[in-house]
């Protein structure tokens, strides 16, 4: 009988269940496919902010991967909440043999504001895991964080941002269009030979907590199920605008509701 297709989040802990691993360990199921994780980090947070963090030894993350990759080799890595640079470096060394899809999430601030990733971390997110990654998905704001720059106010920007990305080392870019305006929601795959719109009907709502880590989650899945990097986001695009149309009706907490990860089962 063949095994289950895996996949390794490596990310924080939210308490809150919409974002990080628990966000990501939800939609590895949901997709079918058998998640393990390594956790770098330990967050209190609820859908109305993050009200403590604290950060996981680098050595206790480093015995974490290593624990899951030499007993459950995963069919692809996601990463998503690093913290600071001790933490990338971990992270890097550990990686450094894997030959797997990697999916890079550049977490760097909270749906309610909160900073998730210190400042002078920002040169060793560059420097250390852009180039391992086979996808980068960063949303506007953080594209212009790595770049240094002001964040793209058009597609055609964004495209140019996305190619600059590029040149820093990932072999594709997902610039995600959550963060923009319009009727119409479009995430940007840029690579060296292409680029490739996926677009969606926006959806007014405020239950979008852990947008960001599910897309990359979900996309992680699909890739460690055997899809091209193509189908891979546009079935995880697409699954993911049904999960926040779906997260209005879980109502729950008071502040940025989480998205509906099991639409497809219940609810």
């Amino acid at each position: 009988m063949p095994r289950a297709r895996t996949a390794l989040t490596i990310a924080g802990s939210d308490s809150g269940g919409g974002a990080g691993i628990q966000a990501d360990l939800k939609t590895f199921s949901a997709r079918g496919v058998f998640g393990t994780s390594a956790i770098t980090a330990i967050t209190a947070q609820n859908t109305q902010g993050v009200q403590a963090v604290s950060v996981v030894s680098p050595a206790m993350i480093t015995a974490q991967i290593g624990s899951v990759l030499g007993d459950i080799p995963p069919d692809a890595i996601k990463i998503g909440m690093l913290a600071d640079v001790p933490v990338i470096d971990a992270v890097a060394d550990a990686l450094a043999d894997y030959r797997g899809p990697l999916v890079l999430d550049p977490v760097m601030v909270a749906k309610s504001g909160d900073a998730l990733l210190a400042a002078t971390a920002r040169e060793s997110l560059r420097t250390r895991l852009l180039p391992l990654a086979a996808l980068l998905t960063p949303n506007l704001p953080e594209a212009a964080c790595l770049l240094g720059t002001g964040e793209a106010a058009s597609v055609e920007e964004a495209e140019r941002q996305g190619r600059a990305l590029l040149r820093l080392g990932p072999r594709a870019v997902l610039m995600k269009g959550g963060h923009g305006s319009g009727p119409d929601c479009v995430d940007l795959l840029v690579t060296s030979e292409t680029s490739l719109r996926f677009t969606a009907p926006r959806i007014e709502t405020p239950h979008t907590h852990g947008t960001g880590c599910t897309l990359s989650s979900a996309i992680a899945a699909e890739l460690a199920l055997g899809h091209d990097l193509v189908a891979a986001i546009g079935r995880a695009h697409d699954w993911l605008h049904h999960a926040i149309r779906a997260g209005a009706g879980l109502g729950i907490g008071r502040g940025h509701g989480p998205v509906h990860h099991f639409h497809g089962i219940w609810g």
